[in-house]
């Protein structure tokens, strides 16, 4: 097949989305696929330094510049397949063209709805995910990567089941057992190899519960067996309500902000943690639950779903919004961490990066068939 990708613009720096369209081209081409990645080409955004002015500057590579180019590109491809539903937009451009979606989730639009009091969207937010959303009604084949966003995806949409197919995100191959400990990786982070700590991995959306995964360890850290465990939080800067919190909790020389680690770093942490601590409000899928569980690490997240969905039997499920009543469960739980590992490799097979690719090949060998069967009894000729 030949499949054309549509990848994001990287001046937006939406680097799990990049590393989503990557790994898919290289695997399709794998397969013997011919593959081209494209996306929008950074112009009229680099006139400028100003964050701000860049911004909207973007707008013009992205939705004047690049939709002309991608419907020429378009029609020398099989399928078209848009990698982020946040580029819905460009559906419009490839209708004529077999295509394909995929939806990592839908929160942004359902927060720009009014939907969680924890966010607010401006005016011009509003306006982006309403064109978001106005571009997924018109799809015709949507992949989502869980259960849950597809029902959401259904409900926002009107988009009938037979339209959604959960193609759920593979587990990336550099995430696996037996990493050193992270003193051997980076030393300067204050973490010794003596120390046994607890593991958070997030940005700052509030779904992500980062006061949340500090107030379950202050319970934590009162009872004896986790009396001198730390808390590695490792992702983006801390927040100032974070930084109060540690500050008057006097946890600053027992909580760690690793900021921006890689993915062997990553590792790492999972590899020697005593536990994740993830307890996600929301999540589209919540790829730190399959690394954790690849690296031999014990998960402790959310009783709701995706979560539910993504980590199977193979998890501590809490309620984030009782922390005395969560640290009572993991400390229970946790003393049985052998069967606990041993159940999450089990539940890898599920993210398997083969089966994952298999799936999406037999999604377009789907779409194409179905727009062949179209094709003849309507009696159109396709380019």
């Amino acid at each position: 097949m030949r499949i054309l990708l549509v990848g994001n613009y990287e001046p937006d720096a939406q680097r799990s989305m990049q590393s989503y369209a990557a790994w898919l081209g290289n695997a399709l081409k794998a397969r013997g696929h011919q593959v081209v990645l494209v996306r929008p080409v950074p112009l009229f955004s680099r006139l400028t330094k100003r964050p701000g002015l860049q911004k909207y500057l973007g707008y013009i590579d992205k939705f004047l510049l690049f939709p002309p180019r991608l419907s020429r590109l378009a029609k020398t491809f099989d399928l078209v397949h848009v990698t982020d539903h946040s580029n819905s937009m460009y559906l419009r451009t490839v209708r004529r063209r077999p295509n394909l979606i995929t939806c990592h989730d839908v929160l942004a639009i359902r927060a720009a709805h009014g939907e969680f009091s924890q966010q607010t969207t401006g005016w011009t937010g509003k306006l982006l995910q309403r064109w978001i959303l106005s571009g997924l009604r018109t799809a015709e084949h949507v992949a989502s990567v869980s259960a849950k966003t597809a029902s959401d995806l259904g409900k926002l949409t009107g988009l009938s089941a037979g339209q959604i197919r959960v193609i759920q995100n593979p587990l990336h191959s550099s995430f696996g057992p037996g990493a050193p400990h992270p003193h051997d990786l980076f030393p300067g982070m204050g973490l010794s190899e003596s120390d046994a700590y607890f593991l958070h991995v997030g940005g700052n959306q509030w779904y992500k519960n980062r006061l949340g995964v500090l107030r379950i360890y202050a319970q934590l850290i009162m009872m004896p067996e986790f009396a001198t465990a730390r808390l590695v939080m490792a992702g983006k800067p801390w927040t100032d309500a974070m930084r109060d919190f540690v500050h008057h909790g006097r946890l600053g020389d027992r909580v760690i902000e690793a900021v921006d680690v890689s993915n062997r770093q990553l590792q790492s942490l999972y590899c020697n943690a005593i536990a994740l601590l993830f307890p996600s409000l929301e999540e589209g899928f919540g790829w730190p639950i399959v690394e954790a569980q690849a690296c031999g690490c014990p998960v402790i997240t959310n009783g709701r779903q995706p979560m539910l969905e993504v980590a199977g039997d193979a998890a501590i499920f809490i309620d984030p919004d009782e922390p005395a009543a969560a640290a009572e469960a993991i400390a229970a739980r946790l003393a049985h961490r052998d069967q606990l590992c041993a159940a999450g490799f089990r539940n890898l097979d599920r993210f398997d990066e083969k089966a994952i690719v298999d799936q999406y090949i037999a999604c377009y060998e789907s779409i194409l068939a179905t727009g062949a069967v179209s094709a003849r009894l309507s009696g159109v000729h396709l380019e």
